[in-house]
């Protein structure tokens, strides 16, 4: 079953997810988001962000901005929640810590922590991932984004 599958049923104008990337791109676009704000600048800097993680090495920037505007145009007919929900339920297991690590560094890049960005971190609890493990990630974090 694809990404959107579950999310918005057999109705779907979105394309069935064929890899794990679109769950994790989308993971990192709803991190971004989270705060209430994404500025086409956030959306290009999770692009330059993504281009540097294994899992889309392959990717060509041109597919990459692809896969963004659907995933934009989703998170803006349906919503963060929506999004992250499915791509919560489509990530595969192996790529749960690295998502919340990305997803982490983007929230916090801005120096800043609103309680919606704590809230959308809880996602480590979703994800399966121990509150030992996430709290680790956490604190890398924000020491890499306090410099």
């Amino acid at each position: 079953m694809g990404l959107f599958d579950k999310m918005f049923g057999a109705q779907s104008q979105v394309q069935e997810a064929l890899n794990p990337a679109e769950p994790f791109a989308a993971i990192t676009l709803a991190a971004t988001a989270s705060d209430g704000n994404l500025s086409d600048q956030q959306a290009r800097g999770i692009s330059s962000v993504l281009s540097r993680i294994k899992l889309f090495r392959s990717y060509s920037n041109d597919e990459i901005d692809r896969m963004f505007d659907i995933l934009l145009d989703t998170l803006r007919r349906y919503g963060i929640n929506a999004l992250s929900n499915s791509a919560k339920e489509s990530l595969p297991y192996d790529l749960r810590e690295a998502a919340f690590a990305v997803a982490t560094d983007l929230v916090l890049a801005d120096g800043l922590l609103t309680q919606q960005e704590q809230d959308f971190l809880n996602l480590y609890q979703d994800l399966g991932i121990s509150a030992d493990i996430a709290t680790q990630i956490v604190q890398v974090m924000w020491i890499k984004n306090r410099g």
